[in-house]
């Protein structure tokens, strides 16, 4: 009688704390913050709640590490940017902000992290390297902190609001239809009341968020450029 021969069992990937965040990551996007517990994530990897403990010590830890795993790539994106000849600050500047707006946009539940907690590391990588940009760009030492803020401001100000913006939509509406019938009720808007935003009803129908944002950030270099300027003994 032929013997049967056992087919090898699958061995399974590790748990690992990369794994468990990659995990994270994914259950956010797809549910939101509110859906993150360990045992949804348990659940997803196959495995118990008290084995992600061994990892991770708790859920505000595990959403740090998610946040921590996206904005890390954006940073190493820019390092590396700016390290080429070609690259100058103001490019390395618009890299690393559109990296962050497009990853809040992604992963809309990021704007609200980076914001939660200023002072763990995903917000401090950001700030770090718009930091080192500006000093790059030869700031005053008495001015870098005021305008690494106001960048960083910026960048999660308009991330966010976009972010909220595109969660806000009907699933039904899309952004086009939604802008159309914005735009129409501000061109129906009292003409001596709202004179301005009448005028720009147009353009808020056809324009596109992510040229508007760096259009934005290109007002703010622009300031700080000039203000270095004009207050350096060097440029009278």
């Amino acid at each position: 009688m032929a013997t049967r021969t056992r087919r090898p069992e699958r061995r399974e990937e590790p748990l690992s704390r990369q794994r468990i965040v990659e995990a994270a990551i994914g259950l956010l996007d797809t549910a939101g913050e509110g859906a993150l517990t360990f045992r949804a994530l348990a659940e997803r990897l196959a495995t118990g709640p008290g084995a992600i403990y061994w990892h991770v010590t708790g859920k505000d830890e595990l959403l740090n590490a998610a946040t921590d795993a996206v904005i890390a790539t954006m940073t190493s994106d820019t390092t590396s940017t700016a390290g080429t000849a070609a690259a100058t600050p103001q490019e390395a500047i618009r890299t690393l902000a559109l990296g962050v707006f497009d990853a809040i946009d992604a992963h809309p539940w990021i704007g609200t992290q980076l914001a939660r907690a200023p002072s763990q590391s995903p917000l401090l990588r950001v700030f770090e390297h718009l930091g080192r940009h500006i000093q790059t760009l030869g700031v005053p030492h008495p001015a870098q902190f005021t305008a690494a803020s106001a960048l960083l401001n910026y960048i999660l100000g308009v991330g966010g609001q976009n972010a909220a913006n595109a969660r806000g939509h009907h699933p039904h509406t899309s952004r086009t239809e939604l802008l159309n019938t914005t735009a129409s009720a501000w061109a129906d808007l009292d003409p001596d009341e709202y004179p301005f935003t009448r005028n720009v009803a147009d353009q808020l129908r056809d324009h596109d968020d992510r040229t508007e944002f760096l259009a934005g950030l290109d007002l703010i270099l622009t300031g700080i450029t000039t203000r270095q300027n004009t207050t350096d003994p060097a440029h009278p």
